[in-house]
């Protein structure tokens, strides 16, 4: 199916923190009110030409910062063979120290990121293993009651969610933190996102959702932007939804979503079975 453009209206919402009055809330309402879910090994057409198995995984991911590495070899510690088909790359002999990281660049500067093996990320899990394809901490997490948020780096468990933060000094001399929370587009990966052979986002096969995004993203918008502005956005969400939003993705309208999809109530910490 053809994918939906870049550019087309959106509806956005500004909200205060309710639990901080220095934090401000701006929403893209179309975004969250889509009907997107994650399709991986249900008609994943992966990001790289020919790797529709991969999904999203091809390229390994960068590590938001120290905290968030050492989070992901915690979890890396815990799996075994039957977990994670690549771990005995990853084992170093006399050592406990698992090798599942490189360094690359990424905006001009050294970063440190998950260690790719054949030309994707060394926690996932091809087809055929026995343990199940995919990522082998969204995996554990599931299997050991988690959210796949606790255990895999932020950047994979935020798609595709984007969240964009900045210092606003107002004419008023005030100053106040604003957290924008809107669809990571293929625009999102910079010049390379054009050459992706295919993006979710902008898929009509990939809206498909049971549920507006931000009802089966709640834990990760709540992550994102904390408890109580997560609530705040759900209650504007549903109004959103009573009144008829104007602006529909273009994706969700192109699966037969529907031009006013309907509210749903909100259930912090819903797990996804999907990678």
């Amino acid at each position: 199916m053809t994918e939906a453009g870049l550019d087309f209206p959106r509806e956005w919402v500004d909200f205060v923190d309710p639990a901080d009055a220095e934090h401000w809330i701006r929403a893209d309402l179309t975004w969250l009110l889509s009907r997107w879910s994650c399709i991986f090994g249900r008609g994943c057409h992966g990001i790289v030409e020919d790797r529709p198995h991969d999904g999203c995984c091809s390229h390994g991911a960068f590590f938001s910062d120290f905290k968030d590495e050492r989070t992901v070899r915690r979890f890396a510690t815990q799996l075994t063979d039957e977990d994670w088909q690549l771990r005995p790359l990853a084992v170093r002999r006399g050592s406990r120290r698992l090798e599942i990281t490189e360094m690359d660049e990424l905006d001009g500067e050294q970063r440190s990121r998950t260690r790719r093996v054949d030309s994707a990320c060394i926690f996932l899990n091809r087809p055929g293993f026995a343990g199940g394809e995919g990522c082998a901490l969204h995996a554990f997490a599931l299997r050991t009651g988690r959210h796949p948020l606790e255990t895999k780096p932020e950047v994979c468990w935020q798609l595709p969610v984007r969240r964009e933060q900045e210092w606003v000094d107002r004419p008023d001399g005030s100053r106040i933190l604003r957290s924008t929370v809107s669809e990571y587009d293929r625009r999102g990966w910079g010049e390379g996102g054009h050459d992706l052979v295919w993006w979710c986002t902008s898929s009509p096969e990939a809206h498909v959702g049971a549920q507006p995004l931000y009802v089966s993203y709640a834990a990760e918008l709540t992550a994102l932007i904390g408890e109580a502005a997560y609530a705040e956005l759900a209650r504007i969400c549903a109004r959103r939804c009573e009144l008829g939003l104007v602006a529909v993705h273009p994706a969700t309208a192109a699966s037969g979503g529907g031009s006013e999809p309907g509210a749903e109530p909100a259930r912090p910490l819903r797990r996804r079975s999907s990678d």
